[in-house]
């Protein structure tokens, strides 16, 4: 039998189908400004010898809760999940290398020569409160070089990553960087941070209190004002490198130099994701002609990375894979008034045109 009703159908408001804040539509000039910019990107890693990957969007959420780390606000805070209908549970993917990780684990890519150099562009899901240069839909571009230890690959991926930069309008570049040890020497250093913090406990901010217990080595990332003047005290990762690791990262350095890359060793530089070791880093643009009186902002980071030779035993690599590897936030460089937008492939000047005059001359 009908039911008869007499309820109208709801009215659908403008807002009810507004794009999700933080993500946006891409339209006409800013799409080839990003496709511009993708297919440069791609040209120079691929000079360089990076090949590409693609990985899907959907991850099973494994694939980030092993690898992130507890205490991390992508793994803890910003990830959107969700469960299938066969039960699975899938991430909407936050970042990218634990999933080219993972590729590169089932895939078999262990058999082919190492290094693997990979380079990979696309969409990225944080539920973060969007604000300047930051949005829960962002594009990267990323390069992962897989299976070397040695300290030339990540001299080679901020030479690509500058490069790629470079050719986007970005002159004015320094290299943040830093070394976080690695697991023989990191376990010494994070009780001599526990410790530090716990004789400042009072003076903290509530996100450092619970910093110390999960993941202490993101009390240095902290910009809290509470906590600036408890961070100047503390004790640095750099100071207690083993002798392995502090001659990695004196041979980054010196790659740098030859390179005539601009960089600055930043001490509480951490990338406090869990399977971060030895190099980190992060590329800032430098502000030039401030006028004198006026507060420069602090400079976004446009892309960084670092080593993260931990990460594929946490998803269940018998063996470890020494790899290292960085990302550009394109969303940055292309809002960003330094851009210099490039032309992509697709856009071009017709030389021969028609002009059609009445109805026949449209039909032929």
């Amino acid at each position: 039998n009908k039911i008869m009703t007499t309820e109208k159908p709801k009215k659908i408001r403008e807002e009810d189908i507004a794009s999700p804040k933080g993500m946006r539509d891409i339209l006409d000039k800013e799409y080839y400004a990003y496709q511009g910019f993708f297919e440069k990107a791609a040209e120079i890693s691929a000079y360089y010898g990076f090949r590409p990957i693609e990985t899907p969007i959907l991850e099973r959420e494994a694939v980030f809760t092993s690898s992130l780390g507890v205490g991390t606000d992508i793994r803890d805070k910003e990830m959107y999940t969700l469960k299938t209908k066969g039960g699975d549970h899938l991430v909407m993917r936050p970042e990218g290398t634990a999933g080219i990780m993972r590729a590169y684990i089932e895939n078999g890519m262990q058999a082919l020569p190492q290094p693997v150099m990979l380079y990979n562009y696309g969409p990225y899901f944080r539920h973060e409160n969007p604000q300047r240069g930051r949005l829960r839909e962002l594009r990267q571009f990323g390069l992962e070089i897989l299976g070397t230890p040695k300290s030339i690959a990540d001299a080679l991926i901020i030479r690509t990553m500058t490069l790629i930069l470079d050719e986007a309008g970005f002159k004015n570049l320094s290299v943040e960087i830093n070394s976080i040890g690695d697991k023989e020497c990191r376990s010494g250093y994070m009780r001599d941070l526990v410790n530090y913090y716990k004789k400042h406990i009072a003076e903290l901010c509530p996100n450092c209190k619970e910093r110390i217990k999960t993941n202490p080595l993101r009390l240095l990332d902290c910009k809290d004002d509470r906590c600036q003047d408890v961070k100047v005290g503390a004790p640095t990762p750099i100071d207690s490198l083993c002798n392995d690791c502090r001659h990695h990262f004196k041979e980054v350095i010196e790659y740098l130099e030859e390179m005539k890359i601009s960089y600055r060793i930043n001490k509480n530089l951490v990338r406090g994701l869990d399977y971060y070791t030895r190099t980190v880093f992060e590329i800032i643009e430098l502000e030039t002609n401030v006028p004198e009186g006026v507060e420069i902002p602090a400079p976004l980071s446009l892309g960084g990375g670092g080593r993260y030779d931990l990460l594929a035993k946490s998803l269940g690599s018998k063996k470890d894979v020494p790899a290292v590897g960085g990302a550009i936030g394109v969303d940055r460089v292309i809002m960003s008034p330094t851009h210099k937008p490039l032309s992509p492939r697709i856009l071009k000047k017709p030389k021969v045109y028609f002009i059609q005059l009445g109805n026949e001359a449209k039909l032929k």
